[in-house]
């Protein structure tokens, strides 16, 4: 198994098996399982994707919120071209999916000024259709 595996694999078994947010003020296993993921993103996206495009349709909103956050909104900073087109595409066709790509934001200082309004008007779209 290559490192990037073992944090995917390691990284999907805390979300399985711990299946709620903790109280509020405690640190959180499951945002922290995406957090490592994340830090894989600069050199591996398409790992990062398929791990986010799992489990950002999942019907729990505090993961789709950790998700977003911390996946989704890196993937189109650094790698727009590559990822836009998915999340646009699994958005149209999940509900759940859907309310995870309107929960990310934009980084608008260091996105491209074409790439930043496809994401706004997405996300207008996303917004007026649910």
């Amino acid at each position: 198994m290559t490192p990037v595996e073992r944090v995917i694999v390691e990284a999907e078994r805390t979300l399985r098996s711990i299946l709620r947010a903790s109280p509020d003020g405690t640190p959180d296993p499951r945002w922290q399982a995406v957090i490592r993921v994340g830090e894989l993103l600069p050199s591996h996206p398409d790992e990062v994707w398929a791990f986010a495009s799992r489990w950002g349709c999942s019907p729990d909103p505090d993961l789709r919120s950790a998700i977003a956050t911390c996946l989704i909104e890196h993937l189109l900073e650094h790698h727009f071209q590559l990822i836009f087109p998915r999340v646009k595409e699994l958005a149209s066709t999940d509900v759940h999916f859907a309310d995870t790509a309107k929960k990310s934001w934009s980084f608008a200082e260091t996105w491209h000024p074409e790439e930043l309004r496809q994401w706004r008007a997405f996300q207008e779209r996303l917004n007026h259709a649910g």
